[in-house]
């Protein structure tokens, strides 16, 4: 894998308070690692930390983070994707702590032409898992296309 040279809102469509992945470490082609760094300040925080389902979404952030990756690469424009769902989500905790630098493996395991792909992904802390889960995901051609077909 490759180390990251883009800022993580070059990558991703979200925003604040929504952008919840703090970087891309590294990547290539089919695989990638992220990481979130959890504080007081994080996005969905509570005294008892962030529950742990919002892992679905982190993986999902690392993924479009590694399309973003791969597309500026390619010269292309980072465009929008879509969580559509998930598999097998296991949590080996209920939340995750304040202080905590979370990594998330990410890795394409299928993709067809229509842009629905599946990957599976892993949120390790201290070097321990703590979630995983198979994520299925969908990025049209054209996106402002697909959402307009959408609207009729």
């Amino acid at each position: 894998m490759q180390q990251n040279r883009y800022d993580i809102n070059q990558l991703i469509a979200h925003r604040a308070p929504m952008a919840l992945l703090s970087r891309l470490v590294e990547y290539d082609k089919q695989q990638a690692i992220g990481e979130v760094t959890l504080n007081a300040q994080s996005t969905f925080m509570t005294e008892q930390g962030v529950a742990s389902y919002v892992g679905i979404e982190y993986i999902a952030q690392a993924i479009a983070a590694l399309a973003g990756a791969n597309a500026l690469d390619a010269g292309q424009e980072v465009d929008i994707g879509f969580l559509l769902g998930t598999r097998k989500y296991q949590a080996q905790c209920a939340h995750f702590q304040a202080g905590k630098t979370l990594r998330i493996h990410v890795t394409q395991v299928h993709q067809d032409e229509s842009g629905l792909a599946l990957f599976d992904g892993q949120i390790l802390c201290g070097g321990d898992t703590v979630a995983a889960a198979q994520i299925k995901v969908f990025q049209p051609k054209d996106a402002t296309q697909f959402i307009s077909a959408s609207d009729m």
